[in-house]
């Protein structure tokens, strides 16, 4: 979210940024549209996209309610289901396993967040809170609310028994990955792995078969992008690459991303206040 802040400090961006790391220009154009459909404006910063029971569940970020919303491939919201004794601060993307729905609480564009969390959720007892992973930054000292700052992170993965967050690094264009307990618990995190992505990554999902983590994000011109890291290994982090792909939506804002198959995938942008959030599907 909140892509106009890095659209007016991208000069500082470029003046921070690593001299010696170049992203390889893999750039493709090839994927292409084949649905898309307006989404209800109750989902207007739709942050977050999970399958269940054969429909779709997404949630809004900042500020906004509590709750999961359910709905078809279609586009249709069927329910909204509130999560008891959770508080939306910035909840910024949502993953699964076979026993609980995990809700990221990371959302921290200016970097003064003390109380970032993971909300545990049982989705076999109408999405309960089961409890909180509380994490925050090795290397984060000052709290000072700016703009221009490496603590900021809006998408997560389940795997294994592990959660996985990758960063949004305003400074730098890298994506910094994190991996977190699935155990109720206070964290400091440091990196595990890092990945020039020339982007601000905003959404992720992996599929377990496939072996295959994807991510989406935007850069400083609002360019959208999908990310493949085939072969994704949390035990051999240094083997997996990362390759960009540009997607054929400029001038929205793509916030979450859902594998459907290994060259297929549900896509939602939030409004951005200049229209409708929308659901897109996206074959490469």
């Amino acid at each position: 979210m909140l892509l106009r802040i890095f659209l007016y400090s991208h000069i500082i961006l470029i003046l921070l940024s690593c001299s010696n790391k170049k992203i390889k220009n893999n750039d493709s154009i090839n994927e292409t549209i084949i649905f898309k459909k307006q989404l209800s404006k109750r989902i207007n910063e739709t942050s977050g996209l999970e399958y269940y029971d054969g429909n779709l569940i997404t949630h809004n970020d900042s500020g906004g309610q509590p709750a999961l919303y359910f709905f078809s491939t279609e586009g249709e919201i069927l329910k909204k289901i509130k999560v008891r004794n959770a508080k939306n601060e910035d909840w910024e993307d949502i993953t699964m396993d076979d026993d609980y729905l995990f809700i990221s609480d990371s959302g921290n564009n200016f970097g003064n967040r003390r109380n970032l969390k993971i909300i545990i959720t049982d989705y076999r007892e109408s999405f309960r809170k089961m409890g909180e992973i509380n994490f925050s930054y090795a290397g984060q000292k000052i709290y000072k609310r700016r703009n221009l700052h490496p603590y900021d992170a809006e998408a997560l993965i389940s795997v294994n028994d592990k959660l996985v967050l990758f960063s949004k690094n305003r400074q730098t264009l890298t994506t910094e990955l994190f991996l977190i307990p699935k155990i109720v618990g206070n964290y400091e995190l440091s990196s595990v792995k890092s990945f020039i992505s020339g982007a601000l990554i905003t959404g992720a999902d992996y599929d377990d078969k496939l072996k295959l983590t994807v991510l989406v994000g935007y850069d400083k011109i609002g360019n959208q992008y999908l990310f493949k890291l085939p072969n994704f290994n949390i035990d051999l982090l240094d083997q997996v690459q990362m390759k960009r792909l540009k997607l054929p939506l400029k001038d929205k804002q793509i916030e979450a991303i859902k594998i459907i198959d290994a060259n297929t995938f549900w896509i939602t942008s939030e409004d951005g206040g200049a229209g409708y959030p929308m659901l897109y599907k996206i074959k490469l």
